[in-house]
């Protein structure tokens, strides 16, 4: 008679994500799985790409209040007023330069930006001092994987931040946070 081979349970993807993680020595262990738990869900439900977890600011050097992440959205997810202005013109020309009779929207073309992303949870008290905190040590625009920080572009004036918040049920929400007075968007 043969024996049934017992095969332990597999871990779930983001558990084995955490237990493979080697970068948790400079932050506690539970802010480290919080930030690879928002690089988990932005990768595999939301299709960012190029996430990095940051540990030091590009700026000081010096150690963040807690790991931040980097990424690439799959398209941009703020657009300045005076930016979609311009775009929208932009469209409108691209549009009229068409063929006589050809019909169609218009298409409005905005690349997506690297942003930088605040791990949290949703019981966590914030406050604008903890806030800027983490804005003293961002860059407008977050370093590219070599390590370069780019150039921001015109329209972005402020730093911002992507504030990631995990409830208990493992939700998470996602809200721009930016440093100091923004011009609102026009609807």
């Amino acid at each position: 008679m043969a024996r049934a081979e017992v095969v332990p349970p597999q871990p779930a993807p983001v558990q084995s994500l955490i237990s493979s993680d080697t970068s948790r020595k400079t932050h506690d262990a539970a802010l480290h799985s919080l930030a690879l738990q928002i690089q988990h869900n932005l990768q595999y439900q939301h299709y960012w790409t190029s996430l990095r977890i940051h540990t030091h600011s590009p700026l000081t050097g010096g150690l963040f209040p807690r790991p931040l992440l980097s990424g690439l959205p799959p398209h941009r997810l703020y657009i300045h007023p005076d930016e979609q202005i311009e775009l929208l013109k932009e469209a409108d020309r691209a549009r009229k330069a068409r063929k006589e009779g050809e019909t169609g929207a218009l298409e409005v073309k905005a690349e997506p930006e690297r942003e930088w992303i605040l791990p949290a949870r949703l019981s966590e008290k914030w406050t604008l001092r903890r806030l800027a905190e983490v804005f003293d040590g961002v860059s407008q625009v977050p370093p590219e994987e070599d390590g370069r920080v780019e150039e921001a572009g015109k329209w972005r004036q402020t730093k911002r931040v992507v504030l990631a918040t995990v409830d208990t049920d493992s939700t998470v929400a996602y809200y721009i946070i930016q440093d100091g007075v923004v011009k609102p968007r026009q609807n």
